[in-house]
Parts: C-alpha cells; sequence; structure tokens
C-alpha cells in the first residue's frame, strides 16, 4: 500500500511483519506514548506477536515512521490501539492514513466494529468516522493491577 504525505512524498504502509522495526516501536511507546510509559520489550513483543501489525515507512530510508497496532478476530470485531508516528513525521495525515489503511485491510473480512481510546486525538480519528460509544453503558471494563 502506498500513500502521498502532504508533501507529496510517498510512504508505504505495510502489515509484513518482517519490515516492523520492533526495538523502534518499544522506544517509541515505552518512552513517548502515555498509554504505554514503562511498557517492558517482553510485553511489546508479546503484544506484537498476538496482534495485526501495521507499519508505515519512508520511501526513500525504508525506516519505519509510523505503527499501528490491531487486536481483531479478523472477522467482527477490531481494537486499534499503540497507534504511534514518529515525532518528525507527525502533522502530514500519516496517522489518518494509517488507520484507514487499517479499515480498509479489514471492512472486506467483514469486520464491523472498530474501537479505539484516545485521550487527545478525538479530532483525528472524527476525520475517519469514528464517534463516542452510542451507549457507553453498555460496556464494562476490568483492571488488573
Amino acid at each position: 500500500m502506498n500513500d502521498d504525505d502532504s508533501a507529496g512524498r510517498r510512504h508505504e504502509i505495510s502489515d509484513d511483519p518482517a519490515r516492523l522495526d520492533i526495538a523502534r516501536i518499544h522506544q517509541w511507546l515505552s518512552t513517548d506514548a502515555y498509554w504505554a510509559l514503562g511498557r517492558t520489550r517482553e510485553q511489546q513483543d508479546r503484544a506484537i506477536a498476538g496482534s495485526l501489525n501495521f507499519g508505515a515507512y519512508d520511501p526513500d530510508s525504508g525506516e519505519q515512521t509510523a505503527y499501528a497496532r490491531v487486536v481483531t478476530d479478523r472477522a467482527s470485531f477490531a481494537w486499534v490501539c499503540d497507534v504511534y508516528v514518529d515525532r518528525a513525521a507527525r502533522g502530514q495525515g500519516l496517522g489518518t492514513r494509517l488507520v484507514t489503511a487499517v479499515r480498509d485491510e479489514l471492512a472486506p473480512l467483514g469486520v464491523r466494529r472498530f474501537l479505539l481510546a484516545t485521550k487527545d486525538a478525538h479530532g483525528v480519528y472524527a476525520k475517519l468516522g469514528f464517534t463516542p460509544l452510542a451507549e457507553p453503558d453498555m460496556w464494562m471494563a476490568l483492571q488488573v493491577g
């Protein structure tokens, strides 16, 4: 999957697990993502192994510039999480295009419910059609530890 950013540069978006820069992903999330601060490398490795993962890659260097992880059954449900864009690549719409690629990959399989949680990026996801839960009182959570 290729995609132009606002400056006309192409980023390749891929779900090929062999292309993931796992050390970089762990560094990004464990040190700069409020929801994953302090996540261990072992935890990150297990999260990646149990998920569908997407990376965005610089067209010239091949360097990974963004990441999204999806917990999904590939049939009806997907939880989009760990969406992260490298600080140097932010502000160009790459995160929006990455989540669009996730949606476009899974929707043809019948996935109808995509969920995510965000503290500060509601506007970004609203552009893609995400809305607050229609019936939040139906949902429950279990926080352990």
